[in-house]
Order: C-alpha cells, then sequence, then structure tokens
C-alpha cells in the first residue's frame, strides 16, 4: 500500500509491502535487553491482552510471545502482515494479525491492558487514533511507545551507510538522528499520563549482508526508490561495505521508550 504523508520524507511515496521479505529477514534485531526492559516494568506479561500497532513482520509480538501475554497485531501493509502470520505460524505461536491501519482499528471498548507502536507511532493521524486508544484500553491501561535507531554522527559505518541513502533519497527524514526522549504530541496526554520513559544505548551485531539487508529494508531504500535507484544505490553500498567494514561488526544505536497510562477522567 503506497503511503504519502507531508510530515515524512516531505511527501514522497513509500511502500512497506515493497521491502516487506527483506524486513522479515532483516529487520528482527532488537536485543534481549530491549524485550528485558519491557517486562521489567510490568508489561506485555502473562494475564495481559495486548495490541501492536503498527507491527510490521510481528517482530515485537513473537520475540515477547515466550512471557505469555495475549497479543493481537496490525498493520497497513498486507505484505507485512502476511509475513507476520507465516513467521508466527512457523513459530507455532497463536498470534491474531489484521492488516488495517491505526486509523481504522475496531474493537471493542477496554480489550486491552497495554497498546504498543513500535517504530512507528509518527505515522499515525494522532489526532484520530490516540482517543480510540484510549478507548480500547482498560482502566489504567498503558500505551507504551518504542523506538530503536543507530547514531550516525557516532559511528562510522552506519553514518556512511546514511549518507549513501542520502545520495538516493536526499528527502529521507529518518536521518541524522541523536540521543533523545520518545517525543509525545500534545492530543495523547490529554488522554494518558507519562509514567516513565527511558533511553539507553545498545551495540547492534551485523555481518556486511545482515547490515545491508537492514539498510535496504529501511524506508529511504526499499520502501520508496525505484528499482534502478535500488541496484544504483546497492552497488555503493556493497563497494562501502567492501572497503570500510569488516566481517562481523557492530553499530551503535540508542533506544527509547515511553510508558503512558491512561487517565481515569479526560477533561475535553
Amino acid at each position: 500500500m503506497k503511503i504519502v504523508d507531508n510530515r515524512i520524507d516531505d511527501g514522497k511515496a513509500f511502500d512497506w509491502g515493497r521491502t516487506s521479505e527483506e524486513y522479515a529477514k532483516y529487520r528482527d534485531i532488537y536485543p534481549e535487553i530491549f524485550y528485558k526492559k519491557i517486562v521489567d516494568k510490568g508489561l506485555c506479561m502473562k494475564g495481559q491482552n495486548v495490541l501492536d500497532l503498527g507491527t510490521g513482520t510481528g517482530v515485537l509480538p513473537r520475540n515477547m510471545y515466550r512471557y505469555g501475554a495475549k497479543w493481537t497485531g496490525t498493520d497497513i501493509s498486507p505484505e507485512q502482515i502476511e509475513q507476520a502470520k507465516r513467521l508466527s505460524a512457523e513459530a507455532g505461536m497463536d498470534i491474531s494479525f489484521q492488516a488495517v491501519s491505526a486509523e481504522r482499528i475496531d474493537y471493542p471498548p477496554e480489550s486491552f491492558d497495554v497498546i504498543t507502536a513500535c517504530q512507528c507511532f509518527w505515522y499515525f493521524d494522532h489526532e484520530k487514533v490516540v482517543p480510540v486508544l484510549a478507548d480500547l484500553l482498560k482502566p489504567n491501561g498503558k500505551l507504551l511507545i518504542l523506538y530503536m535507531a543507530w547514531l550516525p554522527f557516532e559511528d562510522t559505518i552506519a553514518g556512511a551507510s546514511e549518507e549513501l541513502v542520502l545520495k538516493y533519497s536526499p528527502k529521507w527524514s529518518g536521518a541524522r538522528e541523536t540521543r533523545k526522549p520518545i517525543e509525545i504530541p500534545d492530543i495523547v496526554l490529554r488522554y494518558f499520563e507519562l509514567d516513565d520513559h527511558e533511553e539507553y544505548d545498545l551495540m547492534i551485531p551485523f555481518t556486511k549482508e545482515s547490515w545491508h539487508g537492514r539498510m535496504k529494508a529501511c524506508r529511504g531504500v526499499g520502501a520508496s526508490l525505484t528499482g534502478e535507484e535500488i541496484r544504483a544505490w546497492e552497488t555503493d553500498h556493497l563497494q562501502m561495505l567492501e572497503k570500510q567494514a569488516p566481517d562481523q561488526f557492530e553499530v551503535l544505536h540508542y533506544a527509547a521508550l515511553a510508558v503512558l497510562r491512561k487517565k481515569g477522567v479526560i477533561y475535553q
């Protein structure tokens, strides 16, 4: 499904369905501590019903399935959901997936204890989505926003890779990340209170192949470039890796999370 949003990449169209196979293969990269910090906050555990928005290939529910929560995952891309269903079925996991945008989710009120949004919250129409999320959560339910990004100004390989993405997608707004807390839109704070937030550094291991696949699966490459542009980018990127990267290496990232609690009374 092609998406055009003037807030993202200066309105350049992108389609996650075009890169779903690479996404499934190369973007399941969160380390164990990423999930442990969620559980340590009492979230996404046994006895809880969890809705994962923008689930993509189901990375979050599949990796946290062992903690016992009942998961539902939604995503705007049917191709991403196909991969999520395939991977969860192969692993013998009972996870419900639905291809639907966050703006069109339709579940009974107070269906969920926790709603998660990993790498996706800024894509949503917050004015439409946030009141619905509050309605879907049980009293004192939690909204968990998660994010992880490489740090191009501190990591040489990440910086060189990012510059090659910008060569072909100069308006790509996913570039030039620095450490910061997750930004919470004002509309969210009308319905939720910020309970907790955390930011921390991570070293993520890669091979040349897996880092190349990870970069190709980003919005600025596989989801938005033409076939000819992707092939040119791949040539440039593989040449850069051959010159600069060892066979195995780590890339510096930071992760951030924000835990928001549903308010008891909403003041309009």
